[in-house]
């Protein structure tokens, strides 16, 4: 990364209105078969009332750099062997277990992707969004079952008052979403973040979560981490990007540039992986290749046996992150050529 970018993203505080700086975070599972680098230095920052789409494809980091932010990545196999994680002024990775308990779901929570399996199937929809009331701020059974009827209500989940008495299962897939997404702001938290929020769900229903959780941001004012590999998904509610590969920051920008003109070979193989109207027919194109074993990270740039633009650099000088504008930088030592200048 070029000392002055660096620089620009390690400067901010609280007090310009950053909600949570990642700086410099890794991460490794240590395995039978050696050590995983799942995240290798990762660099980002969200703000108040912002959204910061992470993209890439699975196993690219994206959802491991969550968990450690949350403070629940499985340990072991999982360590964060350097960086920080400042949260409205405070190093999260300095906190005792306890302090880390009472920032999530107060001040930080998060919305899986698997609705049914992060649900309890044993208890009622009703008994689960109200366990955070009672946790977290005392309320009585009775009181917590109104709030949480409420909540019902707030997302949009028809007969709330009757099917807050109904388990997980008796749920549609949009629905549990949408449960969930109720009890992600159940607290009104400073900081949401989703992970994948919209997958299995149909193309229809999709829209209409991503519509609930924006309408819900600007209200709350909420900073919003939305982790997907689907770039159509961000194109209308994200204000930045940063697309991940092999554990590493590849791409970050503001989210019009990005779709206008990516800078590095991987973030522009994606956006060409999006099936297009005036492309029907055609052959899809697809990124050649599979993403690397963590184990085994080639050397170089990570993306080089898949990059059609590959020298002989690539496959011995780690690229740092090349300062391409103002808030953009693209891990590439060709990204020149990548944005056609």
């Amino acid at each position: 990364m070029s000392t002055e970018y660096l620089a620009a993203e390690q400067a901010r505080t609280p007090d310009s209105g950053v909600l949570l700086d990642v700086r410099d975070l890794h991460v490794e599972f240590r395995t039978r078969d050696g050590v995983a680098k799942a995240v290798n230095g990762v660099n980002y920052s969200v703000a108040e009332g912002e959204t910061l789409a992470v993209l890439g494809e699975s196993g690219s980091g994206k959802s491991v750099t969550a968990q450690a932010i949350m403070g629940i990545l499985d340990s072991p196999p999982g360590f964060v062997t350097k960086g920080e994680i400042v949260f409205q002024g405070r190093d999260l990775l300095k906190l005792g277990a306890e302090e880390r308990r009472k920032v999530r779901g107060a001040k930080m929570a998060m919305i899986f992707q698997d609705a049914l399996s992060s649900l309890n199937p044993v208890l009622t929809v009703g008994e689960q969004l109200g366990e955070m009331f009672t946790t977290h701020q005392g309320m009585s059974k009775k009181d917590s079952r109104a709030k949480a009827v409420e909540l019902m209500d707030r997302v949009r989940i028809p007969a709330a008052a009757e099917r807050v008495k109904q388990y997980p299962h008796q749920f549609s897939g949009g629905m549990r979403q949408r449960v969930m997404i109720a009890m992600a702001m159940a607290l009104e938290p400073d900081l949401i973040i989703a992970d994948e929020p919209t997958t299995a769900l149909d193309v229809t229903v999709q829209a209409q979560v991503m519509d609930l959780l924006a309408e819900l941001q600007r209200e709350l004012n909420m900073g919003l981490i939305l982790i997907t590999h689907d770039l159509g998904v961000v194109a209308d509610v994200a204000d930045k990007i940063a697309v991940m590969y092999a554990g590493r920051i590849v791409e970050t920008a503001p989210v019009h540039e990005i779709y206008k003109a990516p800078a590095h070979p991987y973030t522009k193989g994606l956006l060409q992986s999006i099936p297009r109207l005036d492309q029907k027919g055609q052959e899809l194109y697809a990124i050649k290749g599979l993403p690397p074993n963590l184990l085994r990270i080639p050397p170089g740039c990570a993306f080089n046996p898949r990059c059609p633009q590959a020298r002989d650099r690539c496959r011995t000088e780690v690229p740092p992150l090349y300062e391409v504008g103002p808030v953009r930088a693209s891990a590439c030592h060709y990204w020149k050529e990548t944005l056609g200048e």
